[in-house]
């Protein structure tokens, strides 16, 4: 049930491999380039004298542990989280035709490389990922579809990366869902109708992941709750946080003025959206929202059932995922989040369906084939652009 449909996976992340930008960028900025360093047996990324991250931390798949305790460095990890070749093998195992790949190091909005501070070192250091993303899907390009990382603080050099990216047969652009968070207008803000025409141009749809914004009380915990409980807390809001995206493109007039550009909530689950859009659709109805803008010709809804998806991984019938399905049955995909904490891969944790296949099985087996197909592979085939 689960291999016949070829799924592809809609969203994975790939864990950069050590000389990702020490072998791309210009010896000139010395350690300000994002490197690894091993302290006390740990692997680190630092920008100069920063810690910035963890490789162990983004690598959670096959491993029975839980945040905070993490692999120390690459010689505990699965070797497909970085190698290309392996990522193939391991997909063919599980029966995933194609998955598309999203950073970590650089954020999931590329709001990481602010932490460089000097605007030239931000823009080669993009630059430099975007490329590595292209040699390494390269081992099968029809399968591993890379999402392009954009210098959103500078928009003239983020129209030339978005449209460089394209060329190289990027499938998606990766956005930062939340700009206001350093600084820069509320994607519903008209600023940005140069980058959402630059994308539309390019027929790829614009990502929005989880956690594009300040991620920074992931790991302060304000509020004393501890570091576990913390961290799911945050984890959890971020999940829903999306529907601000969401939000800002109807609302903000986007899908209204680039009716041709399709935007992805990436890893927002799916079981809220429909309750979520009824509401959009009653306060756009009681608030007269035509008044102030007659052209919006369309309600929420119906913006979202004609350019927005979601996608899900650990959901179940009894969560909504089979209303959202029923109501927006051409709107909705499938991921894994592989191999991030809460990934659907084998991890061996009680009264979980760590496999794909088997939580097809048990969550979706229900559910008809031919709208099956539609969320397993044909909405992704789709704006992603796949032949299959």
């Amino acid at each position: 049930m689960f291999d016949e449909f070829k799924p592809i996976d809609t969203d994975t992340h790939l864990t950069e491999p050590a000389d990702v930008w020490t072998s791309r960028v210009s010896k000139k900025w010395g350690d300000a380039v994002p490197h690894i360093k091993r302290v006390n047996g740990q692997d680190l990324w630092f920008i100069r004298d920063e810690v910035v991250g963890m490789p162990g931390a983004y690598s959670m798949a096959g491993q029975d542990k839980s945040t905070p305790d993490m692999p120390s460095s690459y010689d505990d990890v699965l070797p497909s989280v970085y190698k290309a070749e392996e990522r193939l093998k391991m997909m063919d195992e599980e029966g995933i035709y194609a998955e598309v790949l999203y950073p970590n190091v650089g954020g999931f909005g590329s709001g990481g490389f602010l932490k460089l501070k000097e605007p030239e070192l931000m823009l080669e250091c993009v630059k430099a990922y975007n490329d590595f993303l292209t040699d390494w899907c390269s081992a099968d390009p029809k399968r591993l579809l890379p999402a392009t990382a954009i210098p959103f603080w500078d928009m003239q050099e983020t129209i030339k990366e978005v449209e460089r990216c394209a060329a190289k047969g990027h499938k998606t652009i990766l956005a930062a869902g939340r700009p206001q968070d350093f600084g820069l207008p509320r994607i519903a803000h008209t600023y940005w109708d140069p980058f959402w025409a630059a994308v539309q141009d390019t027929g790829l749809p614009i990502s929005f992941h989880i956690g594009a914004g300040d991620l920074s009380e992931i790991l302060s915990d304000s509020a004393k709750m501890g570091f576990r409980t913390n961290f799911a807390s945050v984890a959890a809001a971020l999940f829903i946080g999306n529907a601000q995206s969401i939000n800002d493109v109807i609302f903000g007039g986007v899908c209204h003025r680039f009716p041709k550009l399709n935007f992805f909530s990436v890893e927002s689950g799916i079981g809220w959206i429909p309750s979520y859009l009824e509401l959009c659709d009653w306060q756009w109805t009681n608030c007269e929202v035509r008044k102030e803008h007659p052209e919006y010709d369309l309600l929420p809804s119906e913006y979202f059932r004609r350019q927005i998806y979601a996608s899900f991984w650990f959901e179940t019938a009894e969560a909504g995922i089979d209303n959202a399905i029923a109501r927006y049955p051409d709107n909705i995909m499938w991921e894994t989040d592989f191999p991030h904490p809460t990934s659907q891969y084998p991890a061996l944790k009680a009264g979980w369906a760590q496999r794909p296949r088997d939580y097809a099985k048990e969550a979706l087996g229900h559910i008809e084939p031919q709208l099956l197909k539609k969320v397993l592979h044909d909405n992704a085939a789709r704006i992603f652009h796949l032949t299959v």
